[in-house]
């Protein structure tokens, strides 16, 4: 059964455009919803720039970590040392209590007799300048004239 070419015409009408709005509402859909996403790329790229600023950090780290605790710049040294464990040592240098002592320790029970010996037996032959304690030619020993010099604490008479 045909229909009437008026009656076909409204209905193809009706149908290109609907097919012409078709297309014009996907367009617009589309930009809306890449308005959408570019809002929301946009917002992220606000919060972003809008960052905090770093802490700034209390540990002391280098070289220079114990002076700068010591100071009071700095809370504390990588190791952990606060002002209260350091101290300066007799050249002006910052260092830990606890090592200082272990080494003074240590070395009143190593070296430091022999230190003290040898600075006697100087002070008891008069020598100023350099001298070796042990050489092979005669004429190198001026500790020679005094028996090698004795850590041990010399008894009471």
């Amino acid at each position: 059964m045909a229909l009437p070419m008026k009656t076909m015409k409204a209905a193809m009408k009706v149908a290109m455009k609907a097919k012409a709005m078709k297309k014009v509402m996907k367009a617009a859909m589309k930009a809306k919803a890449m308005k959408k996403a570019m809002k929301k790329v946009m917002k992220k790229a606000t919060k972003k720039a809008m960052k905090k600023a770093m802490k700034k950090s209390t540990i002391a780290k280098g070289q220079r970590a114990k002076s700068s605790v010591f100071r009071g710049s700095k809370a504390k040294t990588s190791g952990g040392l606060t002002k209260e464990k350091l101290t300066k040592n007799k050249g002006g240098k910052v260092v830990s209590k606890a090592s200082s002592a272990r080494a003074k320790k240590a070395y009143s029970k190593t070296i430091g007799g022999w230190n003290t010996a040898v600075m006697a037996a100087r002070k008891a032959l008069a020598i100023r300048d350099s001298a070796p304690l042990v050489a092979s030619p005669p004429r190198a020993r001026p500790f020679t004239r005094r028996p090698s010099p004795s850590t041990r604490p010399e008894p009471d008479e």
